[in-house]
Order: C-alpha cells, then structure tokens, then sequence
C-alpha cells in the first residue's frame, strides 16, 4: 500500500508565449495553483508522510523566490532586456513557458528539494486557469 499526500501551493505570475497563434503571444499573468503529491517509503514516528509545513517551507519557498510575481520567459525572448533594464523579477526557462513545460520544469525542482527529506514527489498538478490544469508525473 502507498499512502500519498498532496499540498496545494498558489502564486501569481506572468508569462507569454511568443509563437503562440493567438492571444497568448501576448504579456499576461495568471494565479497558478500547484497540487503537489508526495510520498515516502514509510511514514514517520507519528504517522506522517511528512508535516505539510515542510512542503510549504522548501516548495513554496522556491516558488516564492523564482516565480512567484515574477515573469517567466523563454531564452532568447527580447522582453528578457526590458525586465533586466527595469531591475524586474524574471525567470528563464529553457522551454516556452506553457503550463505543461513549467509543471515539469517545478517536477524537477520539487524532486530535487524533497530528497533532502527523503520524500519522492509522485506528481504536479499545476492549475493556470480554474478550468485547465497540466499534469505531470
């Protein structure tokens, strides 16, 4: 049996999609959610997977200082120079920054910080608008 848990993170931020077809090549911003579920190969001395606070200090904290009102961008993006030349909260990705590609790129994030806790992360849901979520595991 494996026993999950899942914490719920939210940040505003922008971003564009500069080939996109329509409307979305455009700067704008979203209130992202992100659903977090983590695992362990046994839970702790009182129960736990472990205490959503720790997720919420490490994941949120990343978030908070990458992301979180800032504006993410695809390298090679020209906005890249108005945000460095108005000292603005940038965040490059290597990807266009749709929702499936930040889900993965926080994924790898994720994993890499909740090792130090020895918990896996299973999965990021991440929510850019209340109707359309990108999912990865």
């Amino acid at each position: 049996m494996t026993i999950t848990i899942t914490r719920r993170l939210e940040i505003d931020a922008g971003h564009r999609l500069m080939n996109h077809e329509s409307k979305c090549r455009n700067a704008h911003g979203h209130r992202y959610v992100f659903e977090i579920e983590v695992t362990a190969l046994s839970l702790d001395t009182i129960g736990r997977v472990i205490d959503f606070s720790v997720i919420k200090t490490e994941l949120g904290g990343w978030l908070d200082r990458n992301w979180d009102h800032g504006f993410l961008y695809q390298k090679g993006d020209p906005i890249q120079t108005f945000l460095n030349e108005y000292a603005q909260k940038g965040y490059e990705m290597e990807t266009t920054p749709t929702a499936e590609n930040m889900a993965l790129e926080f994924l790898g994030v994720a994993r890499e910080l909740m090792a130090r806790h020895e918990i896996q992360v299973v999965s990021v849901k991440l929510w850019e608008t209340p109707n359309c979520f990108a999912y990865v595991r």
